[in-house]
């Protein structure tokens, strides 16, 4: 067996790439049609889905068939080979058996235990008999491959382990409450269209949450996943929007799943501090505390700082943050809470008017919402404030230092959630990419809780699915052992079959002399000895040829047939026809991967 895969996935390429490289059924037929015509190449078969494209195929030199391989995706997927090289993987013999086994038992899905590849891996089969470019060793390994995934499904649960891995990223956000109880009535954004996203907004549905907005690269996937919630029948309001305005939903929601399979962040600290700070909203109803008169009500009420007068209410100029007076417009600092110095006031401003973000950052949530401790961004704010430069961060730090004396006198805002369960988060994260799609930074935004693909991983040792998903690669190993084992015995089957049809020919020839020197012998007479003949040799080729088979199972075993051969000087044509007779062998009928 000398079986090759050369392909890339969702684990190796970008989806940018692997929607480039997607081949069409046409592309499919004449690839396999051309990596038969190459030389390394005996039989061949093409697994083609929406996350992976793999050319799998028999070849007679490692190296060349590597090339050609190679060669014939990046020609037929129309992405230059120097551009997919990089994104691709290659398995030989037993680690592309192992390989094969595992995508069928949804392993290498994006989903964890998905059975639609099943389907899929089926078609490559059926395609590669239609076109006759499937032979004896892909005719077994697809075959097989169908078997081992419908004994993973069957006999663990690994169809459970992509649903658990879902709903128990959401029990981690939740903390102490239960999942529908906390997710009741929030208003979600579902990064990603394709099956894990898929999954987590139906299970979103299912749980409670009120709205959901689905964000991805290509609309269309979008809007028909947005399509498919409405009509689920849970009641929930979906929508679509392009991936330009993920950063404006960021303020409006209260929970983000994120599942693409991007190579780069897909959320940095920077958005995701941006979207918490511009995020922050007064209470419906606000009260006029105790102390304040009407006019500071009314201020506070359109978002200025409590403790303003209402002259400090009017709109700032472009640049100048809001609460600035009329006599300071110019430098920047109009309106300034008492105790803040102006100066500096007006340095944050200008840094604020080149970087966007700053007084989000700085100046409006100190003024909100300072936390005891002093910064709003942690004790660690320069790895929250990711991107922002040194000179601003100072600036940032002087403006909270300055302006906590005054913001601690007012009553806190609240924010978009009053509770958000037991974690007590304005935002809620779950990543479930690999490769991260979320900052890991962003757990030190104050009011953000992220839980990614590594975090489950440590608090789901003990879990359900990663017993099942141990249990699946336990059955694949063994799968690929036995497989192994099978495939090099089939390899010495024909010389054993040449060797068996040889000693029938010489018992044949034994038997006609014998008639020639005793032609008085009856038919009863001739019978007996002739079945004498055939059993001596049985009996002489027995132990030999099933303790080669044995032999030839076991790994390194391929070279016990070439020594049977020259041990009973064999004629090579001989064992040849018998090996293509036998790979002309109808195929099992009562195969279970046919049936379904």
């Amino acid at each position: 067996m000398s079986l090759l895969v050369v392909g890339l996935s969702h684990r190796s390429a970008p989806v940018s790439v692997l929607e480039r490289a997607s081949l069409s059924a046409d592309a499919k037929v004449k690839l396999l049609h051309d990596t038969l015509a190459a030389e390394p190449a005996t039989e061949a078969a093409v697994l083609a889905t929406c996350n992976r494209i793999e050319l799998y195929a028999d070849v007679d030199k490692f190296h060349a068939g590597v090339a050609e391989l190679s060669t014939l995706l990046a020609q037929h997927s129309g992405v230059a080979l120097e551009e997919l090289t990089p994104y691709l993987y290659v398995h030989y013999e037993d680690r592309a058996v192992h390989h094969l086994f595992s995508v069928a038992c949804g392993l290498d899905s994006m989903v964890v235990g998905e059975g639609q590849i099943l389907g899929q891996i089926k078609d490559a089969l059926a395609l590669g008999q239609e076109l006759h470019t499937a032979g004896r060793l892909i005719n077994d390994l697809f075959q097989q491959a169908l078997r081992v995934g419908k004994r993973a499904h069957s006999e663990t649960g690994i169809d459970r382990a992509g649903q658990s891995l879902v709903t128990f990223g959401l029990e981690q956000l939740a903390v102490h409450l239960p999942v529908g109880e906390w997710a009741a009535g929030k208003r979600a954004l579902v990064i990603g269209a394709g099956s894990m996203s898929s999954l987590a907004a139906a299970t979103l549905a299912r749980v409670g949450v009120a709205e959901i907005v689905v964000a991805n690269r290509t609309a269309e996937r979008a809007e028909r996943l947005a399509e498919i919630l409405v009509a689920s029948g849970t009641g929930v309001k979906a929508a679509a929007v392009p991936m330009a305005l993920v950063a404006d939903e960021l303020t409006r929601v209260d929970l983000v799943v994120s599942c693409t399979g991007a190579t780069g962040l897909v959320l940095t600290a920077d958005d995701v501090l941006a979207a918490v700070s511009r995020g922050s909203a007064p209470d419906p109803a606000p009260q006029t505390p105790a102390g304040l008169d009407s006019a500071d009500a009314a201020a506070g009420a359109r978002g200025v700082p409590v403790g303003l007068g209402s002259a400090d209410a009017a709109v700032p100029a472009p640049g100048v943050p809001a609460g600035l007076d009329s006599a300071d417009a110019g430098a920047g600092a109009r309106g300034v809470p008492a105790g803040l110095d102006r100066a500096v006031v007006a340095r944050l401003a200008a840094a604020a008017q080149g970087g966007g973000r700053l007084t989000d950052a700085g100046a409006a949530r100190t003024i909100s919402a300072v936390e005891p401790d002093g910064c709003p961004v942690g004790p660690d704010g320069r790895a929250a404030l990711a991107g922002v430069d040194a000179g601003s961060l100072e600036l940032h730090g002087t403006w909270a230092d300055q302006g906590e004396a005054t913001a601690q006198r007012q009553p806190r805002r609240s924010t978009r959630t009053q509770a958000d369960g037991a974690s007590g988060a304005r935002l809620a994260l779950l990543d479930l990419a690999m490769p991260r799609d979320i900052d890991a930074a962003v757990h030190r935004i104050p009011g953000v809780r992220l839980v990614d693909i590594e975090s489950l991983a440590e608090a789901s040792a003990d879990a359900p699915m990663a017993a099942d998903v141990d249990a699946v690669r336990t059955i694949v190993a063994g799968e690929v052992a036995a497989f192994g084992a099978a495939q090099r015995a089939a390899h010495i089957t024909p010389t054993v079959v040449a060797l068996r049809a040889m000693a029938a020919e010489v018992v044949a020839m034994e038997v006609a002399r014998l008639d020639g020197r005793v032609p008085d012998l009856d038919e009863r007479q001739r019978a007996e000895v002739t079945q004498t003949v055939r059993r001596v040799v049985d009996k002489l080729l027995h132990a030999p040829t099933v303790r080669v088979k044995q032999l030839a199972s076991e790994p390194g075993g391929a070279g016990y047939a070439e020594a049977l051969r020259e041990l009973f000087d064999l004629d090579p044509q001989t064992v040849a026809s018998v090996s293509r007779a036998d790979a002309a062998d109808p195929l099992n009928d009562d195969d279970p991967g046919r049936a379904s």
